[in-house]
């Protein structure tokens, strides 16, 4: 499999593993608390971010069946960590898209011109927040595929 397709297929199967565990596997409870400023946020996120690693290993280890890639551990598990790490900085953030004192990345989002936009659309914060999470999707694929093995 060249370097290329390795890429490619890794990014398919953490991007869709992403869609199923953030709108499927999360439950409402998580959802819900996972932005709480105290010890029951903390762990509602550790708890989504656990089972968002879980489905996201899943389909690595899925699409390096079905294709015969040989994906180097090491770098698989490098790369689901850059994804789970930055998943949890922001989900910790979550649900605070109109709050007068922004915090994370959404102040990150409000010093990059987006204040306006995130106050007036309803939808802004959840783009904002997919976009975030796809973009280090990206940056984990890139580091997990660096490290097939021939």
């Amino acid at each position: 499999m060249t370097s290329a397709a390795t890429f490619a297929a890794i990014y398919a199967a953490l991007t869709a593993a992403h869609e199923v565990a953030d709108h499927w596997v999360q439950i409402d409870d998580q959802a819900v608390r996972k932005g709480q400023t105290n010890r029951d946020g903390v762990l509602a996120c550790a708890e989504h971010v656990a089972t968002y690693t879980a489905t996201q290993a899943a389909a690595l280890f899925a699409v390096q069946r079905v294709t015969g890639m040989r994906l180097s551990w090491r770098r698989a598990a490098l790369g689901l960590a850059v994804s789970a790490a930055t998943h949890y900085v922001a989900d910790r953030q979550g649900g605070h898209w109109r709050d007068e004192q922004p915090r994370g990345i959404v102040r990150l989002a409000a010093k990059t011109g987006h204040a306006g936009w995130l106050q007036r659309d309803p939808n802004a914060g959840y783009l904002m927040d997919q976009a975030w999470h796809k973009g280090w999707i990206f940056v984990a694929a890139l580091v997990a595929a660096g490290g097939e093995q021939q």
